[in-house]
């Protein structure tokens, strides 16, 4: 049973399920180095022989040896270790006159088992047990057993009370850390998460001023339409009527959904800027040259015109890829590759190795991530990883069907 499974449970009840109970609540591995995690184990275990081979007679060395298997219980099954510990101990004292090593063992052996009990149950829990063994040794001395001196026994009841504050700072520490590598992974999938949402309010302002664009040219062609034609049937002039209705609607309820994206100040420039599209791409790769980035690019297939979310999305995937190259690899060179191939146009920006290390720069980390959301919201795939020369590449499918420009004699 995990702690928890019974954080609120009142403290009888809660005691029984630390104490009275056989189920097993091993004892997790080291989180770190991973090469030693099973250290901790391994010594536990190498102590439980260590402490097997005290007695200096046969019955002796066979009632150390199993009172010193307890604690290989308690890496599994730490309640039930106690209980045979403390069986143990007043067995000993019972049995035929103790030897002083097995007087001196017992002890440690009980307080070993107490300090890996600690470690998986709660502090009040572990602190009966503690006291629960304290009084047995009192009593067993009380009663005239054979256990050892009184410095012996208060010495015994002393190792418990280390054994218990030893275990509870342990507890603590790892219930700290799981806290906290749980509050990293929590903070961590909030940020993605917020660049996704963040990514996508940008993509979806950027579009809006596209789509609002043709939308406002298909209400005013239709408007227009009639005066174009000498005396055109009424039928087409209701025609043109209702397509320029439909779509000031349209254009309406686009503005009334997404308008209120324009309004944060996200420093991408005025309202009224049109949108970049793969026509500024030598524009964008002279800027980062003059930032003293070494960039050459390359055009395959016969370029196109494109729908204008793809342009937008290609311009964009090749402005963050390259910003990233600044960032992230300071003198090396990069490749920027664009091919016109049937309904797709695939992009490739590849850097070799840095040259000198990189600067921290605050609020980076999620370019990848926003350029995968550009390509996934068009039904396109990027794919981003390092390179075996030590570089980094990013590529891109981003579907483009042919135009009515493409198709048209």
């Amino acid at each position: 049973m995990s702690d928890n499974d019974h954080v609120s449970e009142p403290f009888p009840r809660s005691l029984r399920a630390d104490l009275l109970t056989v189920r097993p609540n091993p004892m997790p591995p080291m989180a770190w180095p991973r090469a030693l995690r099973w250290l901790p184990h391994v010594l536990v275990v190498l102590g439980a022989a260590a402490l097997s081979a005290t007695g200096d007679d046969d019955d002796a060395r066979v009632l150390a040896a199993a009172h010193a298997a307890a604690i290989v219980v308690a890496l599994r099954r730490p309640a039930l270790a106690w209980w045979l510990s403390l069986g143990f101990v007043v067995g000993i004292a019972a049995s035929h006159p103790p030897t002083p090593d097995n007087q001196l063992w017992a002890w440690l052996v009980h307080a070993s088992v107490i300090f890996l009990l600690t470690l998986r149950v709660r502090p009040a829990s572990a602190a009966v047990a503690a006291g629960v063994s304290a009084l047995v040794a009192v009593a067993l001395k009380l009663a005239g057993c054979p256990v050892g001196s009184w410095q012996l026994v208060l010495g015994a009841v002393a190792s418990f009370a280390v054994a218990l504050l030893l275990g509870a700072v342990g507890r603590g520490r790892r219930e700290d850390r799981a806290r906290l590598t749980a509050q990293i992974a929590a903070t961590a999938q909030e940020r993605a998460r917020r660049t996704v949402l963040e990514e996508r309010t940008r993509i979806a302002r950027e579009l809006h001023d596209v789509v609002a664009h043709h939308m406002s040219v298909i209400s005013i062609k239709a408007e227009a339409a009639p005066y174009r034609v000498q005396d055109p049937p009424a039928e087409l002039v209701a025609e043109f009527a209702a397509i320029r209705a439909g779509a000031v609607q349209g254009l309406n309820e686009l503005r009334h959904l997404l308008g209120v994206l324009r309004s944060d100040a996200s420093g991408d420039g005025p309202a009224t800027a049109p949108q970049p599209s793969l026509a500024q791409l030598d524009a964008l790769l002279a800027n980062v040259r003059a930032a003293g980035l070494t960039v050459t690019a390359r055009v395959d297939g016969t370029p196109r015109p494109l729908s204008p979310g793809v342009e937008l999305s290609a311009y964009r995937i090749v402005q963050e890829a390259l910003s990233n190259v600044l960032r992230h690899a300071p003198g090396a060179a990069a490749e920027v590759g664009i091919a016109y191939r049937g309904a797709a146009l695939r992009l490739r920006v590849a850097n070799g190795p840095a040259a000198r290390t990189a600067r921290p720069s605050p609020g980076s980390g999620h370019g990848v991530t926003g350029m995968r959301e550009r390509a996934a919201m068009l039904g396109g795939e990027l794919a981003a990883g390092r390179t075996p020369d030590g570089g980094y590449e990013i590529s891109a499918v981003l579907p483009a069907p042919a135009t009515e420009e493409d198709t048209s004699p």
